[in-house]
């Protein structure tokens, strides 16, 4: 990953941090943010020029606390973390700090920061908009991203706290899944432009191309399943992301040119917060009450009908490490494959390095 991102121009320093966000990913069990998503989320956009290698990472205001920086179209593989090392060392310093970013691009997985902030002994809190996919309770028109807010906290068990939600009650990738397994996409999930709910699936992943389908909040359509507060959380999320730092928001990152229909550019807001533990009680204290707590959880009476088992956050990506670790890697399907042939056969400076790898 990393050699192919500077064979498409990114600067070996920043190249070797992306990467590390797209193997965190994927050594976390947590695929749909890894090594799948360097061809067409990130070669790809570089290629069409929507996306910048390198771009000027400037910091507009600061202070001991806070900051807002610009990341000018650049990686947000590179620019998210860089933000989030601002973030936890001034906390460190100072005890909690917030950083809020604009102009940056796909930082990929959000789980990746607070993990970071954990092993700092921070709390760590981190969200961004996206491109328009969510419909606001009670309308039919796309107008906020899946919005993930994400929360890490340090504890004593063999992993953290880390809680990664998008805002929508699903996303396309799941409504894809559904499609492969020739099943309909349960109701509530998604409304279309008459105000329909939809669960034709094909037909759902024909119409959320064009904007005529939306995914509806956390909560499902309407009120009933309590709508309107995923439609709350991602409103916070998008205002956190963009009006902080006056960004551009989800509305506007379609990433398509309305009136040419060419793609164009989508420059994404996050913010960071980190809050160090240690300014309130000693962190091994801490780790001891979160973890005592979330063993409470694991270990109250279970569903007679369900698993057998209750999860906590973050224990399903630890078993994802486990069972990497297990595996000695990770599963490499047969269209992610195609994909790393035809990154390695666009660059003349990786071909030779890669050319004994057929993946046949």
């Amino acid at each position: 990953m990393q050699d192919a991102l500077v064979a498409a121009g990114v600067p070996p320093p920043e190249a070797a941090v992306a990467a590390e966000v797209l193997e965190w990913a994927d050594l976390h069990g947590v695929s749909t943010h890894g090594i799948g998503r360097l061809k067409p989320i990130y070669i790809d956009r570089i290629l069409a020029g929507i996306l910048k290698p390198t771009a000027p990472f400037e910091v507009i205001v600061e202070t001991e606390t806070t900051a807002v920086v610009d990341g000018h179209g650049g990686l947000g593989l590179y620019i998210g973390p860089k933000c989030m090392d601002m973030c936890i060392e001034k906390a460190k310093k100072h005890g909690l700090a917030m950083v809020v970013t604009r102009n940056s691009t796909h930082y990929g997985a959000a789980g990746y920061y607070v993990d970071k902030a954990q092993e700092h002994g921070c709390i760590g809190i981190t969200g961004t908009n996206a491109r328009p996919s969510i419909a606001p309770t009670f309308g039919v028109q796309p107008m906020l991203g899946t919005n993930p807010i994400t929360f890490g906290m340090p504890s004593d068990d063999p992993f953290p706290f880390i809680l990664d939600c998008a805002t929508s009650v699903n996303q396309r990738g799941k409504i894809e899944k559904y499609a492969r397994e020739g099943k309909p996409t349960p109701p509530g999930q998604v409304v279309d432009r008459d105000g329909n709910v939809r669960t034709d699936t094909e037909g759902i992943l024909k119409d959320l191309q064009t904007g005529y389908c939306s995914l509806a909040p956390l909560g499902g359509v309407g009120t009933d399943m309590g709508g309107y507060k995923g439609y709350g959380y991602a409103t916070v999320v998008e205002l956190l992301s963009s009006a902080l730092c006056s960004g551009t928001t989800s509305p506007d990152l379609s990433g398509v040119d309305k009136a040419t229909g060419n793609k164009k550019a989508m420059p994404l807001g996050h913010f960071f917060i980190a809050i160090d533990v240690e300014r309130f009680l000693p962190v091994g204290e801490f780790k001891n009450n979160t973890g005592k707590f979330l063993r409470q959880l694991r270990e109250s009476e279970k569903d007679p009908k369900g698993p057998g088992r209750i999860y906590t956050a973050g224990e399903l990506e630890h078993e994802g490490t486990i069972a990497v670790e297990k595996n000695g890697g990770t599963l490499v399907p047969e269209a992610l494959q195609r994909d790393m042939l035809a990154i390695r056969d666009k660059y003349a400076s990786i071909k030779d390095k890669y050319a004994k790898f057929s993946f046949e």
